[in-house]
């Protein structure tokens, strides 16, 4: 079999074009591409505001960092945030940084998404936010989580990174909750080289937002906002520094290579459904592995595959034959996040027990999807798995 890898390149002439007239243009930096790109994401996934940034990971970031500065601040340090116990670093890194305390909760070994039993029993007065993280493409619930929390005041954060295009009760993920955040590094549904982007409805979150993203300065700001009186003085208001924020912009490259992007990603989440169907078609009926359970419209980051208790293989042993088979794989995510020596830096505590976890930590892996048929790969995986 040729290579079957992790992740592939999605560009064509498009994405060429696109970056050779921002060369032409000889405006590189975070200009009018970027609006447009903002504007069409929006547009894209219906949501009020979208702000573009150099990754994910600052998207997670001043996602965060936004909560702090809002009128009423919405976080404080030292403020309980129930987290999965697996998910990517940075999803976590900037609930440590801000000086929060995180509360681990297991996930469902099907899903992998929060274990919702396990959740509902972990709120308490105690409780601000959930980091509700829709892991490998897959929704979380969030008519069970929403019921969870009625009447209570708890943020929903939604990190969906790894889940662009999927949806829930036809709504798209990445908006459910306050804020919502995605990726478009290489290996994800778009790529724009790095970059990221945070939604919200909220304006006063938005105006925010345009803030962290570059400097803390009013520059960006429009003229009317919520956030800061803004004076007409053009000199004044180039360097005028009101929040402590980061220069996390995003180039005009990325985002004219995003537009482009964008209007594949319906035919791009086609291809990796189709794929979907032949890998579940293939492995639901398994022996020796589980795989991901659907939570309604998945856009199918990758495939995973965790041993079975009952299963004799041996995890190690399984990695090195895919890898000699040129297969890439990789962790699931992080595993049980509280099992990396990063840790020790973190204020947390576990609720009741993460079985789950360390179970996928010792067990489970995935393999990638594309944006292309992998009916040949898929069925070869499948045949060279079942001979274990």
């Amino acid at each position: 079999m040729k290579s079957y890898k992790l992740a592939s390149d999605t560009w064509d002439q498009k994405e060429l074009i696109a970056i050779n007239k921002v060369i032409d243009s000889n405006h590189f930096t975070m200009g009018e591409k970027v609006k447009e790109f903002e504007k069409k994401f929006c547009r894209f996934f219906k949501c009020k505001y979208s702000v573009m940034v150099n990754s994910g990971s600052s998207a997670n970031l001043i996602g965060i960092a936004s909560l702090f500065y809002t009128n009423k601040p919405r976080l404080k340090i030292d403020d309980e945030v129930i987290v999965p116990a697996i998910s990517w670093s940075t999803s976590y890194y900037p609930l440590l940084q801000y000086g929060l305390k995180l509360k681990f909760v297991d996930i469902c070994p099907e899903t992998l998404n929060y274990d919702l039993d396990k959740l509902a029993t972990a709120i308490n007065t105690k409780t601000r936010m959930i980091m509700a993280v829709n892991l490998l493409g897959n929704p979380n619930d969030f008519k069970t989580i929403n019921k969870i929390i009625k009447g209570k005041n708890i943020i929903i954060f939604e990190d969906n990174c790894e889940s662009m295009g999927a949806k829930f009760h036809g709504k798209f993920t990445g908006t459910f909750g306050l804020i919502g955040t995605f990726s478009t590094f290489f290996s994800h549904h778009i790529s724009t080289m790095e970059g990221g982007v945070v939604t919200t409805n909220n304006e006063e979150i938005y105006n925010i937002l345009l803030s962290l993203r570059a400097h803390g300065w009013t520059r960006d700001l429009p003229k009317k906002n919520k956030i800061f009186n803004k004076s007409n003085d053009k000199f004044y208001e180039s360097f005028n520094f009101i929040l402590p924020g980061y220069n996390l912009r995003p180039l005009e490259m990325s985002a004219a290579v995003g537009i482009e992007q964008l209007k594949k990603l319906p035919r791009f989440l086609k291809y990796r459904k189709k794929n979907a169907k032949v890998f579940t078609d293939l492995f639901s009926l398994n022996k020796n592995f589980i795989i991901q359970k659907e939570i309604d419209q998945s856009s199918w980051f990758g495939f995973s595959l965790i041993i079975k208790k009952s299963s004799n293989l041996c995890r190690d042993s399984v990695i090195k034959i895919l890898n000699k088979n040129r297969i890439e794989v990789r962790p699931i995510v992080s595993g049980n996040f509280l099992k990396n020596p990063v840790i020790k830096y973190f204020k947390y505590s576990i609720h009741k027990s993460l079985d789950n976890a360390d179970f996928i930590h010792d067990n489970g892996f995935f393999v990638g999807n594309h944006h292309y048929d992998l009916t040949n790969e898929l069925k070869s995986l499948y045949s060279l798995l079942n001979k274990l």
